[in-house]
């Protein structure tokens, strides 16, 4: 009998305390000190290339970082079209398809400097980047195949090609538009054998 006594006693007093932690909005620290002991199973929050902080308190616990990656343009000689490379710091997640798509969101904004230019046409978006076993595949919105002539299209799918490849100039290069391999180009038709790369660029096209 006094056991039990002293059990109902002992309950009583922990129900009066936690009434009146709640009462005085003491609820939460007591949830709190009640499970700091318990485990957890959380994932850590998923950062994005816009998400990342350029402070050194938030570099340390996110996996961004600076990356450098070349976008090209084109240069008019006044015999013919040229590309030429751009060096521009990212700061972007550490991964490869994301760099690239950092780097082609820039390209489609085009070129703030003087002297090169581009011939994507304004307006146009990227839909996605992934890096396959088999390349990399680009795929583009429908503004990319409009206006312009062969100088144009051969220039655009240039611009293309090598700011793909430029982590890995051998990769290949597959582009789609609206998800639909580009096999033409333009009202001259020009054809489009892919997968791309630098070498079967410099061979089938001239600029």
């Amino acid at each position: 009998m006094v056991k039990q006594q002293t059990n109902r006693m002992s309950t009583g007093v922990v129900v009066g305390i936690v009434a009146a932690m709640v009462a005085t909005g003491g609820g939460a620290a007591w949830w709190t000190m009640h499970f700091a002991s318990s485990p957890t199973n959380l994932s850590p929050p998923t950062t994005t290339a816009s998400q990342s902080s350029t402070s050194s308190s938030d570099s340390q616990t996110t996996p961004s970082q600076v990356q450098t990656i070349k976008i090209y343009w084109l240069k008019d000689t006044d015999k013919h079209l040229e590309l030429v490379q751009s060096s521009v710091r990212l700061r972007t997640a550490n991964q490869p398809d994301i760099i690239l798509a950092t780097a082609f969101n820039r390209l489609l904004a085009g070129p703030t400097e003087a002297g090169v230019s581009s011939t994507i046409p304004q307006g146009t978006k990227l839909r996605d980047v992934k890096i396959k076993s088999d390349g990399i595949h680009i795929n583009l919105s429908q503004e990319f195949t409009s206006g312009g002539g062969s100088d144009s299209m051969i220039g655009r799918i240039g611009q293309v090609l090598y700011t793909a490849t430029s982590l890995e100039s051998s990769a290949k290069v597959w582009i789609s538009v609206e998800g639909k391999s580009l096999t033409t180009l333009g009202g001259e038709g020009i054809e489009i054998e892919q997968p791309l790369t630098r070498q079967s660029f410099q061979q089938g096209f001239s600029l």
